[in-house]
């Protein structure tokens, strides 16, 4: 409260500037005279008057509290989940020694949009409420989710087993896979792991080599977003050339950082372009930012000639660019970085990003000693799971998006990828937990759960011909925050097998 309120102080004072009445009336030491004939004050003057000072006081006090992602979803929440500390607390700083504990938070005040009235605060114990087989066993028995189906259900801070359906059973997990390839690549690189893309320069040959780093949001926009630019790469590039005295360069590209084959087992396909260390705007032909779009045949060479124009631009001329490697002698004239790796994992959760999840699985191959390819990947994903001790049994990996039928996942994994998340020995792996859609509001759950729990449930969403899924958390009514996955394959009817799983969830926020 204290730091809120020295960040509100300025704001506030200010406005009594902007009155822009004198020293001495504001200390009240004038008195000012009586005038003969007062002007009558409405009412409505009062009340609008009263709501324009606290619409000034609110924005100060949300633009002190905040900082806002553009999506809506609060840095804060971010870092504070962060925090490893356990004790919690209105104070989540830590506690010096012989200091008073900090005050216990208050519990969770909003109900899901759409839930009953009483959903906060019925004095409801948990022996009160229906055992969960008895809830999620007659959802789970739908005939949309199939002959198959498992489930799992954990309380994410005890850890214990809540619901159990056929757990350890291996199914398809489609694109809940991307929860594993996240939790992997976290582990394996850190949060604040960055991703370089670079120009090099041979002094000799005055060959220019613009080097992939595997940056997957890399874009060409003029607008970043906050992304690494591929203009200001240009820019800097240029301007390092120009203080050399140059002015024509032999433009070349180098990918060698990512090795195999660079195209999906599916072929070519909409929703995944072929995986290059060097890529712009992830090879889209036509100007999306997310979800399927065609596809560039060479995103390297599309990147690289996109560069090539904007070095004109900046008045430098560049050959046709070709395929190369940096050597040894080049140097690095310039550079442009992503956002940390905890932003990335969360772009990829939100959108269900499949350049993303590829690329990842990639670097976690990288610093694991593998081939940055398809089978690397996926083998350093299993190979970091089963060093954080998680139930391997079962599992199999082919790539890092999903998109690879032969992907096999357990309920009882992705509840203990979850609950990992939420450990709170493991601030590192909380962008797992963050970077989950939103219930009605974020990424590919925004049009889902509109009239139930929208708001409350946070979950990554999977679905491919005959496979639907879902993975992730909720709060229940008595405040525990529940990890929870439900796999269905040989579906008929996507939508009512989505609905099903949606009832499901929206039944364990009840």
């Amino acid at each position: 409260m204290a730091r809120l309120a020295d960040a509100v102080r300025p704001r506030l004072a200010r406005a009594v500037r902007a009155a822009r009445l004198p020293p001495a009336v504001r200390s009240g030491s004038v008195h000012l005279p009586r005038l003969p004939r007062p002007r009558t004050v409405r009412t409505w003057q009062y009340t609008a008057g009263a709501a324009t000072a606290g619409l000034v006081l609110a924005a100060g006090v949300v633009t002190a509290a905040g900082p806002w992602d553009a999506n809506g979803q609060r840095t804060a929440e971010r870092l504070r989940a962060a925090a490893p500390e356990r004790a919690g607390g209105a104070d989540h700083g830590a506690t010096a020694g012989g200091a008073p504990r900090p005050a216990p938070s208050a519990g969770p005040v909003l109900t899901a949009l759409g839930a009953a009235a009483d959903a906060v605060g019925t004095g409801k114990t948990a022996q009160e409420a229906p055992a969960l087989p008895d809830v999620l066993g007659p959802l789970l028995d739908d005939p949309a989710l199939g002959d198959r189906h498992a489930a799992a259900v954990v309380d994410v801070t005890t850890g214990e087993r809540l619901y159990d359906a056929d757990a350890g059973q291996a199914l398809t997990p489609a694109s809940t896979t991307k929860i594993a390839t996240a939790v992997a690549a976290l582990s394996a690189l850190g949060p604040d792991h960055r991703l370089t893309t670079r120009t090099a320069l041979d002094p000799d040959t005055r060959e220019l080599v613009l080097v992939g780093g595997g940056d997957p949001t890399l874009t060409a926009h003029a607008r970043t977003g906050g992304w690494a630019g591929l203009r200001d790469l240009a820019a800097d590039t240029a301007r390092a050339l120009r203080e050399r005295g140059i002015r024509k360069v032999t433009l070349s590209y180098d990918t060698t950082l990512f090795t195999g084959p660079a195209l999906h087992p599916i072929g070519v396909n909409d929703n995944l372009a072929p995986v290059s260390a060097l890529t712009a705007d992830e090879g889209r032909a036509d100007g999306s930012a997310r979800g399927p779009a065609p596809r560039v045949s060479d995103p390297a060479a599309d990147a690289a000639a996109k560069f090539a124009r904007f070095l004109k631009s900046a008045g430098i001329t560049a050959t046709p660019p070709g395929p190369s490697k940096a050597g040894t002698r080049a140097q690095t004239l310039a550079t442009v970085s992503s956002p940390p790796l905890s932003a990335l994992v969360e772009r990829m959760l939100t959108n269900s990003d499949n350049d993303i999840a590829e690329a990842l699985a990639r670097h976690t191959a990288l610093a694991s000693g593998r081939p940055a390819g398809f089978a690397g990947g996926a083998q350093a994903i299993a190979t970091q799971l089963r060093g954080l001790g998680l139930p391997m049994a079962g599992a199999a990996f082919h790539d890092g998006s999903g998109l690879d039928r032969a992907d096999r996942l357990t309920a009882g994994l992705l509840t203990g990828l979850l609950a990992k998340a939420a450990d709170p020995d493991r601030p590192g792996l909380r962008p797992v937990l963050t970077g989950l859609p939103v219930a009605g509001f974020t990424g590919t759950l925004s049009g889902r759960y509109t009239d139930g729990a929208a708001g409350a449930v946070r979950a990554k969403t999977g679905t491919l011909t005959g496979v639907n899924t879902l993975a992730g958390t909720v709060v229940d009514q008595a405040g525990h925050l529940l990890a929870f996955a439900f796999l269905a394959s040989d579906t008929s009817d996507a939508l009512a097998a989505q609905a099903a799983l949606d009832r499901a969830a929206t039944a364990l926020a009840g």
